[in-house]
């Protein structure tokens, strides 16, 4: 029987159980041998880490042939034009290529924790959420998807992979599937 737990990863924390650089790892949450993480989230980013034992799981998660979706909610610098919203459901052009088309709409501010330390703030310029669901996973996609449309983005939460959600799941916290 596979083991699957869903961790609501702090700003922060590596995406793995170890490191070399003195970073704060899963292992300061998660006590639990044999599981790993299926995908990452750079330290930056907070929110829904699934980890399991089952290697073949693990690739259906992480592999673009697969296309589960992941959704994000990002707070942007700056006030998205419907141009800038069509352009990164249509598909943005990085320097790795074409990004596939992605689910993207405006959303109140979701109802999260506070982020320690917070994000800056600039009284000049607003911010805004997105949420914005792909169906691959590119190395710090979303993050590079905003910049290109001209909106960097601030915080980044991952809300949701496949059917799974952080819904109930305080930041720092994990529960196992059964």
């Amino acid at each position: 029987m596979s083991r699957i737990l869903l961790f609501n990863k702090p700003y922060g924390v590596n995406s793995s159980f170890t490191s070399k650089d003195g970073l704060v790892t899963l292992a300061e949450f998660i006590d639990v041998p044999g599981v790993y993480a299926a995908g990452r989230l750079d330290k930056n980013s907070e929110g829904l880490l699934v980890l399991t034992d089952d290697g073949a799981l693990q690739n259906r998660i992480t592999s673009p042939r697969h296309k589960m979706a992941k959704t994000y909610w990002a707070q942007v610098e700056g006030s998205p034009s419907d141009s800038a919203i069509a352009t990164l459901a249509a598909g943005v052009e990085l320097k790795d290529g074409v990004t596939r088309p992605a689910e993207v709409r405006r959303i109140a501010e979701p109802p999260i924790w506070p982020r320690t330390p917070p994000i800056r703030e600039r009284k000049s310029i607003p911010t805004a959420w997105l949420e914005i669901r792909i169906h691959e996973g590119r190395n710090r996609q979303v993050r590079r998807m905003t910049a290109a449309v001209g909106l960097p983005t601030l915080r980044l939460i991952r809300y949701s992979v496949g059917e799974w959600t952080l819904d109930g799941l305080d930041s720092g916290r994990w529960i196992e599937l059964s």
